[in-house]
């Protein structure tokens, strides 16, 4: 039994995350101790970041960790927000407060068809063990921004990114299904899934 300590305090996230590694045999989750802070993501990359939470979960409880870090890329914005979209509104920005700062900053430099607005969100999930070996996955989906909000589901960006072959729905339109086959997370997960089992 590997027993993974999870890094993220968002519900969100851990909701999503538990759904994609709880069925992995000999696999056993366990929520973040109430008592260890918040991590500084301060890393250059996606990569940098999950590796940080993880290293300080495995560091605060001595067990093997999992973290995630995942990144909105907009084309029309250079890239932007990436390694910040949890804080592109600010440090303390509400999932709506930076949807609405995307589309403030799409229409600012006039992104306004969707062929400029073209985006990718991706998700690095990294696992740090305690004899210092460590398993990574990346997931990536494509699509584009749309204009307004859509949508009652998910989270963050999801009411305005519209992945491909969704039929013009954003991540909020889809079932909780449909959205785990193809998003990022969904993919990275899957994939360290099956890294995980082949370590053994």
């Amino acid at each position: 039994m590997l027993r993974l300590v999870l890094a993220s305090a968002n519900p969100d996230k851990v909701r999503e995350i538990v759904a994609l590694l709880g069925a992995v045999p000999g696999l056993e989750l366990v929520a973040r101790p109430s008592h260890v802070p918040e991590v500084v993501e301060d890393g250059e990359t996606l990569l940098d970041n999950a590796r940080l939470k993880a290293r300080a979960l495995r560091t605060a409880t001595g067990e093997a960790a999992v973290a995630d870090d995942t990144g909105l890329e907009v084309e029309a914005l250079g890239g932007a927000p990436g390694v910040e979209s949890a804080r592109f509104a600010g440090e303390d920005a509400t999932y709506a407060g930076n949807v609405a700062k995307l589309i403030s900053e799409l229409d600012r430099v006039g992104a306004v068809t969707p062929d400029r607005r073209r985006a990718r969100f991706r998700t690095v999930a990294l696992v740090a063990f305690p004899d210092g070996d460590e398993l990574w996955a990346e997931g990536e989906v494509r699509g584009t921004i749309a204009t307004d909000p859509r949508g009652s589901a998910g989270f963050g960006y999801d009411p305005v990114f519209v992945p491909d072959d969704s039929g013009g729905r954003t991540f909020a339109e889809l079932t909780s299904d449909e959205k785990e086959a193809v998003s990022h997370r969904g993919r990275a997960f899957r994939e360290l899934a099956r890294r995980l089992a082949d370590r053994g």
